[in-house]
C-alpha cells in the first residue's frame, strides 16, 4: 500500500528539482534568447527515460526530450558511468531542431544507473550557412548546422578536450560554450537534488512511488479522455510556401479516434515532405500534437510518464511532419500552429467546450550582424514583436500577446532595454495593436506592433513562420485575427515586405523594422458581447470606432 501524503512528496519533490534546474540555468546563461526569453527546458527521468517531471518554459521542447532519453539509453547500452555528460541535437535520432541542444546526464545510486537529468536549450548559433541557424535556402541538413548525435563530452567525470573541440569548431559565437556549460550545471543540480531524495527515501520506495505516480496519472488521463465522445473526428490544416516555390501550399490532415479511455493521432494522409526547409521531425510534430491536446484536459494532471501512455501517435516517414533523411528541417517546430489547427477543428464539434479558436500564427525575423559598438557578432531573435494573441474559448477572451501556441505562453519577452545593449538596434514601438483581435463574443487575443531602427550595416534578417496568409479562425460564429507581416524600410525610401520564410543579406543601418504579429480568433457572435465591455475597449484603443460599429454592432441597440 503506497502512503498517499509520500506519493505526494516525491511529486513535489520532482517537480520542485526541475523548477531548480530552470532557474539555474536562466541564471547562468548569457545569451538572451535563454536567459530572458527562456527558450529552454529541464526535466528529471528513470533510468529507461521515463518522464518523471519537467518544467516546461517551452512546452515543444519538453515533451521532445524523453524520446531521446530512451534513444541514448539504447545507444550507450552498458557504456554509460557516473560523471558521464552527453550532448545530443540530432533531427534524424529523434532530435526537434538543430538549434535546440540537449544535454543529459546519467545519475547513478549505489552504482546502479536510476535516473537522468536533461536540459536542453535554443542556442544563438550551430553553424551551417547563416549565422543564428535559420536558413530558409537550405534544402538539406548540412546546410543548417551541425549534427551531434549522442556523444560524451564529458567521459566518467574526464572531459573530452577532442571532442569539445571538434563540436566547437563548427559554431560561430563563443557565448554558445557558455550556455551550453550553463545546461550542464544545471543537469548537476538535478543529479545532485534527486540524490538527495534517494538517500533519504532508498532506492526500493523511490522505484515503488514513481511506479505508483506513473499508474495513478495514467487513470487520470484515462478518464479525461474518456470524456470525449467515442469515434474518429477529421481535422486538416495548411501550410503556406516552403520558402522555395512562391505560392506552394501542403496540408496536415489528422484523424482523431477516441475509443476505451485511449485516443489517437493518426496523420497518415499527410502531404509528403518539401524540398525546401518546412519539414518537421516526428519528435518536433508529435510534441506539439501533445501539448495542444493538454490544453483541453484537466491541468492538474501530472506531467510523468502516465500522462502520455494512453496517448498514441503515428506520422509516417516522408510526410511534411516527420521527414526523412537528410531533408531540412529547422521550421519543424513552427509546424505546431497548423499542427494545433488541425487537432482545434477536429475536436471543436464533439468538445465545443474545451477548445480555443485559431491562435495567431508564429512570424518571427532574426537579425545577425557585427555590432560595431564591440565589433561583435550578435544574434537576435525578436520575441517581443512576434508574440501574437491566442484564440478565445467559451467564456473567456483570448490571451493577448502570449507568443504562438507551442511555447503557451512560456517565453518571454525582452527587456527594452537589455534588447538595446544586447544589440545594435534602437526600439521604436513596441504596443498592443488595434483591431488585431477576432471580434467574438468572447474576442481574440490582441496582437502587436513593433518598430525599431537597425544599427549595423550588412546585416543580415531572416523571416519565418505564417500567418500572413490565413488569419487564425474563429468559432463558433466568432471572426478571424489580422495577418501577420514584416517590412523593412530602408534609408533611400525603399520598402520590402518580407515572404514567410525570407532571406535578406546586406540590410544597411538605419532601416526601420516593422512588424506587426496579429490577433487570435473570436469565439461567438460579436453581437452577443456585453456592450460596456465594447464601449470600454474603444475608449482603451483596443477597438476602433469603426469596429465596434461594424463587427459588434455597437450604437445599433
Amino acid at each position: 500500500m503506497i502512503d498517499p501524503i509520500l506519493s505526494s512528496v516525491f511529486a513535489r519533490a520532482f517537480k520542485s528539482i526541475t523548477d531548480e534546474m530552470s532557474i539555474s540555468l536562466q541564471r547562468t546563461t548569457r545569451s538572451p534568447i535563454l536567459c530572458e526569453a527562456k527558450d529552454f527546458v529541464t526535466g528529471l527521468y528513470d533510468a529507461e527515460g521515463r518522464m518523471l517531471e519537467q518544467t516546461e518554459n517551452l512546452p515543444i521542447l519538453s515533451f521532445s526530450l524523453a524520446p531521446v532519453c530512451r534513444y541514448i539509453r539504447r545507444y550507450f547500452g552498458d557504456d554509460l558511468h557516473e560523471g558521464d555528460v552527453i550532448f545530443h541535437n540530432d533531427v534524424f535520432s529523434l532530435g526537434n531542431q538543430l538549434n535546440d541542444v540537449a544535454v543529459y546526464r546519467p545519475i547513478f545510486f549505489q552504482g546502479h544507473l536510476v535516473g537522468w537529468s536533461a536540459a536542453k536549450g535554443h542556442q544563438a548559433d550551430i553553424g551551417g550557412a547563416v549565422q543564428g541557424g535559420y536558413n530558409p535556402d537550405a534544402t538539406e541538413c548540412w546546410q543548417e548546422g551541425i549534427r551531434i548525435p549522442p556523444v560524451k563530452v564529458v567521459d566518467g567525470g574526464r572531459p573530452r578536450r577532442d571532442v569539445w573541440d571538434l563540436i566547437f569548431a563548427n559554431i560561430r559565437l563563443d557565448i554558445v560554450r557558455e550556455d551550453m556549460k550553463a545546461e550542464m550545471g544545471s543537469c548537476v543540480v538535478g543529479e545532485r537534488r534527486l540524490l538527495a531524495l534517494l538517500r533519504k527515501y532508498g532506492l526500493a520506495r523511490f522505484t515503488e512511488v514513481k511506479q505508483h505516480l506513473f499508474e495513478s496519472t495514467r487513470r487520470m488521463m484515462e478518464a479525461e479522455i474518456r470524456t470525449i465522445p467515442e469515434g474518429t473526428w477529421p481535422g486538416e490544416a495548411k501550410v503556406y510556401y516552403d520558402g522555395r516555390h512562391k505560392g506552394s501550399t501542403f496540408t496536415i490532415r489528422v484523424k482523431i479516434t477516441v475509443r476505451d479511455g485511449r485516443i489517437r493521432f493518426d496523420y497518415t494522409d499527410t502531404d509528403p515532405q518539401t524540398k525546401g526547409f518546412v519539414n518537421g521531425t516526428y519528435t518536433s510534430s508529435a510534441s506539439a500534437t501533445i501539448l495542444t491536446f493538454l490544453q483541453m484536459v484537466n491541468p492538474d494532471i501530472p506531467h510523468n510518464e502516465g500522462m502520455v501512455e494512453p496517448i498514441e501517435i503515428v506520422i509516417p516517414e516522408g510526410t511534411i511532419l516527420n521527414a526523412a533523411y537528410p531533408a531540412a528541417t529547422t521550421f519543424g517546430n513552427h509546424l505546431c500552429p497548423p499542427n494545433a489547427d488541425a487537432i482545434i477543428r477536429a475536436l471543436a464539434p464533439v468538445i465545443p467546450d474545451r477548445v480555443t479558436a485559431g491562435w495567431n500564427q508564429l512570424l518571427c525575423a532574426l537579425t545577425t550582424g557585427v555590432d560595431s559598438r564591440r565589433r561583435e557578432k550578435y544574434v537576435d531573435i525578436g520575441f517581443m514583436g512576434l508574440k501574437g494573441g491566442s484564440g478565445a474559448m467559451k467564456g473567456t477572451d483570448g490571451y493577448d500577446h502570449i507568443g504562438m501556441i507551442d511555447a503557451s505562453g512560456g517565453v518571454l519577452d525582452q527587456d527594452y532595454e537589455m534588447f538595446e545593449q544586447q544589440t545594435p538596434h534602437r526600439l521604436v514601438k513596441h504596443e498592443y495593436l488595434a483591431d488585431s483581435a477576432g471580434p467574438g463574443q468572447w474576442r481574440g487575443g490582441l496582437g502587436v506592433e513593433t518598430r525599431y531602427v537597425i544599427g549595423s550595416d550588412d546585416t543580415t534578417v531572416v523571416a519565418f513562420g505564417d500567418g500572413d496568409v490565413e488569419p487564425a479562425f474563429g468559432l463558433a460564429g466568432g471572426g478571424s485575427g489580422s495577418l501577420n507581416g514584416i517590412e523593412l524600410r530602408l534609408p533611400d525610401g525603399t520598402e520590402r515586405r518580407l515572404a514567410s520564410k525570407d532571406l535578406v543579406r546586406g540590410v544597411p543601418a538605419g532601416t526601420l523594422y516593422v512588424q506587426r504579429a496579429g490577433g487570435g480568433g473570436g469565439y461567438g457572435d460579436p453581437r452577443s458581447r456585453p456592450r460596456a465591455k465594447v464601449r470600454e475597449e474603444v475608449r482603451d484603443g483596443v477597438i476602433s470606432p469603426e469596429a465596434a460599429r461594424d463587427l459588434y454592432g455597437l450604437g445599433e441597440d
